[in-house]
């Protein structure tokens, strides 16, 4: 399979500037909450209603994002989010806000896993690693330069011209959709031996070769029936790609399932400290906004360094599942050293030793989606995948926000560490005995 690159840098500028336009409608929605004299509540429910669409859509946007052709859903999608963006420039009641963030979110819950299943067909498996890495830079770089834009545009020009500049974040989406040249559509079921055979469909534009992904990585013992079969044959390969597609799911594969559970346990905790943090910068070390936003960037820029780290890394599933083990680890470690600090200076090493950790969680368990998920699944994967994380994120954020009126800060940022490290540590054994089957040709891998 040739990489396709130029859809990479393609899909990984989209998301730079839809993760600025995101960051930067938040920032000054926040911004004009607080100035209006809304309480945390209103804050809470902004939030939640950003995070819950993709959550509660999860059964059928990950179903859509694999049987849509991509093309039409991010083109129609973005433009449709463009003119909800629009629409929420004009408004001014709470409720009608609350509204459209959550119709923005719906469509945010179609083209994040319509993009993220895209990846992986856009270059071979050995190339997925930079692939998302490429993608994750980007979108922390957006990140970096949403908060200090979207102050100074709040500032300068009030409420609706951040708000038409995430509108055109959207059209940017839609454009890229347009020029990406990689396609995903699987619609009904083909028959043996028809263009993309397997029964699912194939990636638009590529011949009945099957899912290079699985095909390149079958001596690992992944999806790839042929693989854990014996039988192997030409004559097999649509029936075992039916089967894989038939058999696999999230919950079916052991170490997919360990890692989706731990990602959601610790961004649960990463968000109980996001409510946290503020508090903690500014009341308990008695430091300023601007120190807190330093904090801020140093954990995204540490994070692209670590998510690099491990794209470099040649692994097997075995090894990334090892990877994101200590990954999650160093993350928690970190957050649980946050709540030692005695200053505000020791929590610039401290956010890198987590941010590092958190940049290595990100890309090894999107490349390890990315791979084991057969190709017809990969929507409902990354959806399934994203749910958990919003879920968790809005779980995070509910947690926060009670710890924070019983308990000190410290002691929250404190709880919240060691509650990631004690979640760690409970899966670990299971994703051994997962990467032990894994490496061992031999043994059958569990069903699940």
């Amino acid at each position: 399979m040739r990489a396709r690159w130029g859809d990479v840098y393609l899909a990984s500028s989209a998301r730079a500037v839809s993760s600025c336009g995101d960051f930067l409608a938040a920032t000054a929605l926040v911004l004009e909450l607080q100035r209006r004299g809304a309480g945390g509540f209103a804050v809470a429910v902004v939030l939640i209603a950003a995070a819950a669409p993709p959550v509660l859509l999860v059964r059928w946007t990950g179903r859509l994002a694999d049987r849509a052709d991509s093309r039409l859903l991010l083109v129609a999608t973005g433009l449709v989010q463009s003119v909800v963006c629009v629409a929420l420039a004009f408004v001014s009641g709470p409720a009608e806000i609350i509204a459209l963030v959550a119709v923005l979110a719906a469509g945010l819950a179609l083209t994040q896993p319509c993009l993220s299943a895209l990846l992986p067909s856009m270059v071979p498996a050995t190339h997925l690693p930079r692939a998302m890495a490429l993608s994750q830079t980007a979108g922390s770089a957006g990140m970096m330069l949403a908060p200090a834009l979207g102050g100074l545009l709040m500032g300068r020009f009030g409420l609706r011209v951040p708000l038409l500049a995430d509108a055109g974040s959207y059209v940017a989406i839609a454009l890229a959709g347009r020029l990406i040249s990689t396609r995903r559509g699987f619609g009904p079921r083909r028959p043996t031996g028809a263009a993309g055979s397997g029964g699912g469909g194939g990636d638009l534009g590529r011949s009945g070769r099957g899912d290079p992904a699985r095909t390149a990585e079958s001596g690992r013992g992944g999806t790839a029936a042929t693989a854990r079969s014996g039988r192997g044959g030409a004559s097999s390969t649509g029936r075992s790609g039916d089967r894989a597609r038939e058999q696999w799911g999230v919950r079916r594969d052991p170490l997919v399932r360990a890692a989706v559970v731990l990602v959601g346990a610790v961004v649960a905790a990463a968000s109980l400290v996001n409510v946290a943090e503020v508090f903690f910068v500014r009341a308990t070390l008695h430091s300023t906004a601007g120190t807190y936003g330093v904090m801020e960037t140093v954990w995204i820029s540490a994070s692209v360094a670590g998510g690099w780290w491990v794209a470099r890394r040649r692994s097997s599933d075995a090894g990334l599942a090892v990877l994101l083990l200590g990954s999650l680890a160093l993350t928690c470690l970190g957050v649980t050293l946050m709540a030692t600090v005695p200053a505000v200076g020791w929590l610039a090493p401290v956010s890198v030793l987590g941010g590092l950790g958190n940049g290595g969680v990100n890309i090894a368990a999107g490349v390890l989606l990315g791979r084991r998920a057969p190709a017809a699944m990969r929507g409902r994967a990354f959806a399934v995948f994203g749910a958990v994380v919003n879920g968790a994120t809005v779980a995070g954020f509910v947690l926060g926000g009670v710890l924070l009126a019983v308990v000190p800060v410290r002691a929250t940022i404190a709880a919240a560490g060691l509650g990631g490290l004690a979640a760690t540590a409970a899966f670990a054994l299971p994703v051994l005995r997962a990467t032990a089957r894994e490496r061992d040709p031999g043994r059958e891998r569990d069903p699940g």
